[in-house]
Formats: structure tokens, sequence, C-alpha cells
């Protein structure tokens, strides 16, 4: 067996068997398949494909090229989630803490943010004192006592996928589905959950553009999660416009406290995310119904229990539970809008790249954020407005947002017409 053997037999559309498939990745993760070799078998892979035992085999070798996390000391059934990516997209500084205070552990390993979407990690991060680093007996004690952890991406999982992770991005081969699929589902497995809850985000805020392709991504991972015995559900939710009012780091952990201390004024998206997610976490861990998955989510909610739960967490994690609220930077420039009529579309993808250029996002990973810099969205999608109304504010140290303000004007689409109401759900599966 050899590489060349391998290139060949997937570029003629041929399908690659299980030892094939380890053959491949481990001489790979140990340096002895060039990249330039691997590069032509990515794409090959873009272009003609994987079946679901490929995609399930691929997944399996990038999870055994690196440690597992052994999570059997943790009681009960641990559950996760993972997003594949969103403007403002706050949503596991919420479900952590809601499954938690239901006595659901939950133990998560999070990343960075690169690019216009936020990492959880850097969130947390701007918490002064929370730690997102712990010893796993540190990791596993803390969530017996609390039920609750998030911490950074240990070191060695999945060693392979990061290698690919890095040639994709540089090869052209990003957009292909059993890539992206087992990329997530590798790092999720390694991680060591029980049951896993996916939010795939759709929309122009996202990696997946529409729906039919955000749909093949889900069963794609739902069937690599059935091959290797996970419990896998996806929630499919819109990215057209930000998740919520807030993006940026200070800014978000500022919302998460707002919406459980309070969740009935919270932004209709960001409510309905939460609460489906949620409790689809929940079914998968008790095996109840979605509609009392949904009740004890919202009684969660409505006692204090999860607020309560947030707080005691970030104590847990060595943070600080009064430095939640967002501070005031250098400037606070009111963008207003341009003429009247109803907000049609706020474009994620604009407020995104706008936020990163105040320092909210890194292009590089060696680059330092800014985390108390950011874009509040004060005038939502269907909302009527006048000309010089405020859309938004952008809070920023830097001196220099004439591009960053431009990006805010040109989101927003203001029409004559009233919109029709889109849901922020689009499919659970």
């Amino acid at each position: 067996m050899n590489m060349l053997e391998l290139i060949d037999k997937k570029k003629r559309n041929n399908s690659l068997t299980e030892e094939e498939i380890q053959y491949m990745i481990t001489n790979y993760t140990n340096d002895d398949i060039p990249d330039y070799q691997m590069s032509s078998m990515l794409m090959a892979i873009l272009i003609n494909g994987m079946n679901d035992n490929e995609t399930a085999w691929l997944t399996k070798a990038m999870v055994d090229s690196g440690d597992v996390i052994d999570l059997s000391s943790i009681e009960g059934f641990k559950v996760d989630k993972h997003s594949t990516g969103g403007i403002g997209d706050k949503i596991s500084l919420l479900v952590a803490p809601i499954l938690a205070s239901l006595n659901i552990p939950v133990a998560k390993m999070s990343g960075r943010g690169l690019g216009i979407t936020g990492g959880t990690v850097d969130k947390l991060e701007s918490i002064n004192g929370f730690h997102v680093e712990l010893e796993s007996e540190e990791f596993i004690k803390q969530v017996n006592e609390h039920k609750i952890a998030i911490v950074g991406q240990s070191g060695n999982l999945t060693p392979a996928d990061k290698k690919l992770y890095a040639l994709r991005d540089v090869t052209g081969t990003v957009d292909s589905i059993p890539l992206i699929a087992s990329s997530i589902m590798s790092k999720k497995i390694a991680s060591g959950a029980d049951g896993i809850v996916l939010d795939v985000k759709c929309g122009k805020g996202a990696f997946m553009k529409d729906l039919e392709h955000a749909t093949e991504l889900a069963s794609t991972m739902i069937s690599i999660g059935e091959n290797l015995g996970r419990k896998v559900a996806v929630v499919i939710t819109d990215m057209n416009q930000p998740l919520g009012h807030n993006i940026g780091n200070k800014l978000e952990v500022a919302e998460a406290h707002d919406f459980l201390s309070n969740y009935k004024e919270s932004e209709q998206g960001l409510l309905d995310v939460t609460i489906a997610i949620s409790s689809k976490m929940y079914q998968l861990a008790t095996g109840v119904n979605e509609e009392e998955a949904e009740r004890k989510v919202v009684e969660t909610l409505s006692n204090g229990a999860a607020l309560d739960k947030f707080k005691e967490f970030i104590t847990a994690q060595g943070g600080d539970s009064t430095d939640i609220i967002a501070k005031n930077t250098k400037h606070q420039i009111e963008v207003k809008a341009l003429n009247d009529g109803y907000i049609q579309l706020i474009d994620a993808e604009m407020i995104g790249k706008s936020s990163l250029l105040i320092g909210a996002g890194r292009l590089t990973k060696a680059d330092i954020l800014d985390f108390d810099a950011g874009v509040k969205i004060v005038a939502l999608t269907g909302q009527q407005v006048k000309k010089g109304d405020t859309l938004a504010i952008l809070y920023s140290n830097k001196d220099e947002v004439t591009e960053s303000v431009k990006l805010i004007e040109d989101a927003y689409t203001i029409t004559n017409a009233e919109p029709v109401k889109k849901n922020s759900i689009l499919k659970i599966m």
C-alpha cells in the first residue's frame, strides 16, 4: 500500500477501505506522507466526495491520531454542543448553565475565534480571572461538583485534524462536506461526550449558505455519530443576520447575563435558538419528549436557577462573576439610518467584518483581541425606522473606524415594503 495508489483510487472515484484511510491518516500525522501528496488526496475528495463509511472511517482515524478524553468518572450522561460558527453566537454561554442547572453534566472543550467568527474561549477570557485551562483532574472534579466546565481544547486532541485543517486552508479544499463533517465530529468524539447537539448555521454569515448544503452537512454528521456509537442531533439555524443584539467578546458575555436574568426580554432569534438547542440536549440526555424538555428549560430560566449556575460556573473557574458588564470603550459611535423604511436584512457577514476591523476578532492566531470592542445592534430586522434613527452602536478603542462604520451602514437593507417574518429555526434533525 502506498499513497500514490490511494490518490489514484480516489481520483477515479473509487471508495477507500478502512485500512487504507487509517494508513493514510497515521502516516500523514507522523510526517511520513508529504503535504503535496495529501493535497492531491484532499482535492480528489473535494471533487469526488466520500460515502458514509469512508467519512466515518476518516473521522475515527482522526480521533485515533491523538488523545481521547475519558469522561467515564463524570456521573451521568455527558452532553455537548457544537456550532459551525456565526456572528453574535453566544449560545454556548447560555445552554451550558441551563443544562447544568437541570443536573445534566456539560464537560465542554471550546475553540478560539478566527476571522469574523467569535470563539467561546475568547468570550470567557474577557472575564477577569477566568481560567480556560484546567488539568484533567480539575476539569472532571469541577463537572462532578458543579455539572459544568468549559475549557480550551487540549494540545493533543486530533492532531491529524489540525494538520489537515491547516493544509485545506491553503489548498482550496475547505468546502468539502466529508472533510468539514469529519473535522467537527472528530473533535467532538475525542472530547468524550455521550451525546452531541450540533448547531449548523445557514445563511450569509455562515459557511453553509443555503439549507440544502446545511442539511447535507447535518445528515453526514448524524451518520458519523451512528457509525461511531454517539447520539447526535442537529438544529439548523438562520445566520443571515447576527444572533442577538451584541457582537464582541465582553458585549456577548453581558448579553448572556442579561438573557439569563430576564429571557423574556431577549431578542427573539436568540431566544428561539437557545431554547431549541437546550431542549434537544436535554432530550438526548434524558429521553423525554420535546414538550417536556422545553418545559424544563423554560422552568430553569424562569426560576433563576440557570442564572445562578452561570455565576457559580464563572466563580468555580476563577472568574469574577461581577465582571460581566460591558465596559465603555474610547469611542462609541452611533450608526444612523440613511433613509426611512423597514429593515429587511442585517447582513451578518458585514457586521462580523466591522467588529473584526476594530479588534473584536483576529485574522491570525497571534492577533491580540480587544475584549471590549464590538457592535451593538439597536434596530432589528422587521423594525420600521426613520432617517437618522440609530441602527447600531460601534464600540472601539481604535481612532480610525470609517471602514467599520461604512460596513454597518451597508449591512442594513432598508426598503418601503414590510418584511415577511422568518424563522430562526430552519430544521431539526
